[in-house]
């Protein structure tokens, strides 16, 4: 605009003949990066975020080629209250050409990453594009995928470079990172390796194990990675399915989120080695189990065999087989899901959102060398309700919910009150 100045001799404002800049702003991302500083970037995220912490990392760059866009992308360090809710606004900010068109762009971004905040300016795009047209427009995908590609170099960076960040990122995203492996097919092994477990290897609960570490620690003849999942890390670490691998030292993933056996579908092996649960099937620890052990397995097997068809026939409504187990050390029963069933973590989840699953029996595995399943050799009277009581325990240690509770608490007390008169 033309500038004004004061004419004493006039007594009045004299127009002169130059002008002056009125808004000397510019898009901060179409700036180069050598002419930002870091407190421009971080009051930048602050704006488009609303937030007013920094953030734990960001990108910024110009993509050139088939389509051209500049992409200024930022991981928060808190997640947001409504982060779980899939149907929540997105945090990407379209503009066509630094003219603003959308504040909600969930097209740029799968639903996996729905905590990054940025900006994307496109040279491509129409100036009265809508969200039908991103949803079919190629351009789109081209930048969907780059920012994709950008975010996970962003976290592979940051794991590599500071761990301690990527822990605190980890602790607050986790969980949504996980749902990637099920939702994005072509970026499923790069989220492998970002994912992070508790494990049996640390006294810690914290999430901190990468898949890539277990393989690095595996040992020797071990063929497998092993996980348990649970309600809880309490739960996990004290599951009667990790007696025999803490004997043999073998190292299990502890599996407590809610999305981990949904991801677990879709997550099935890692560096050539299956992902395998210690609740299901059959155990077979291949060469970390020798001969020996393995001939003494099948006498006890033999042995047993007649309590453990007694059981199986007392057992028949609640029970698909009963066997001897070669997981427990400790305590006297465990339940496993047969190979294909469902297992009973998943069942519950299922149940507590309302979905309907299907009948499912589990095997019932008993310990012969716990004193409560020797003293059913010499039970007749009460053999079917000690039965029961083994089934309950075991049920319990796994985190289920029993049909009745007063009948296990009669029972118990029965069997306590005969233990002490034997006594």
């Amino acid at each position: 605009m033309p500038v004004e100045e004061w004419d004493k001799d006039a007594g009045a404002m004299r127009t002169l003949d130059r002008f002056e800049t009125v808004n000397q702003a510019s898009a901060l991302w179409s700036r180069p990066k050598s002419e930002i500083t870091d407190d421009q970037y971080k009051s930048f995220y602050q704006h488009v975020s609303h937030d007013s912490g920094e953030p734990l990392a960001y990108t910024h760059n110009r993509v050139e080629g088939r389509t051209e866009y500049t992409q200024l992308l930022y991981i928060p360090a808190k997640a947001p209250f409504d982060l779980y809710d899939r149907q929540r606004r997105h945090g990407i900010k379209l503009y066509v050409r630094r003219v603003f068109i959308m504040d909600d762009a969930e097209q740029l971004l799968p639903a996996y990453l729905r905590f990054v905040r940025g900006v994307v300016d496109s040279s491509d795009l129409p100036l009265n594009v809508s969200r039908e047209i991103l949803q079919e427009s190629r351009d789109v995908k081209a930048i969907r995928d780059g920012c994709t590609r950008r975010v996970l170099s962003m976290l592979e960076d940051l794991e590599r470079d500071q761990p301690e960040r990527y822990a605190q990122f980890w602790s607050e995203f986790g969980q949504v990172l996980k749902e990637g492996v099920g939702e994005d097919f072509g970026n499923a092994e790069r989220l492998s390796k970002l994912l992070r477990f508790a494990s049996t290897a640390s006294d810690d609960d914290a999430a901190t194990v990468s898949l890539a570490q277990y393989v690095a620690r595996i040992k020797d003849g071990q063929s497998a990675i092993y996980y348990v999942t649970a309600d809880s890390p309490a739960s996990a670490r004290n599951s009667p399915h990790l007696e025999v691998f803490a004997k043999k030292g073998i190292e299990v993933l502890l599996l407590t989120d809610r999305v981990d056996e949904w991801m677990l579908s879709f997550l099935r092996e890692f560096d050539a080695k299956p992902l395998v649960s210690v609740a299901r099937g059959g155990l077979d620890l291949g060469s970390l189990q020798d001969e020996q052990e393995k001939v003494a397995t099948k006498k006890v097997a033999e042995e047993w065999a007649p309590l453990v068809e007694r059981v199986a026939k007392s057992l028949a409504e609640r029970v698909k087989a009963v066997r001897v187990t070669d997981r427990l050390t400790e305590s006297p029963a465990c339940l496993v899901a047969d190979e294909g069933d469902m297992s009973g973590h998943l069942e519950r989840l299922l149940r507590q959102a309302g979905q309907k699953t299907p009948d499912r029996k589990p095997i019932l595995e008993i310990n012969p060398q716990h004193p409560l399943v020797r003293r059913l050799q010499d039970e007749d009277a009460r053999f079917d309700d000690w039965s029961r009581l083994l089934f309950d325990q075991a049920l319990l240690a796994e985190g289920g919910q029993l049909d009745d509770p007063a009948g296990f608490v009669r029972r118990l007390n029965a069997m306590l009150v005969a233990t002490g008169a034997g006594a």
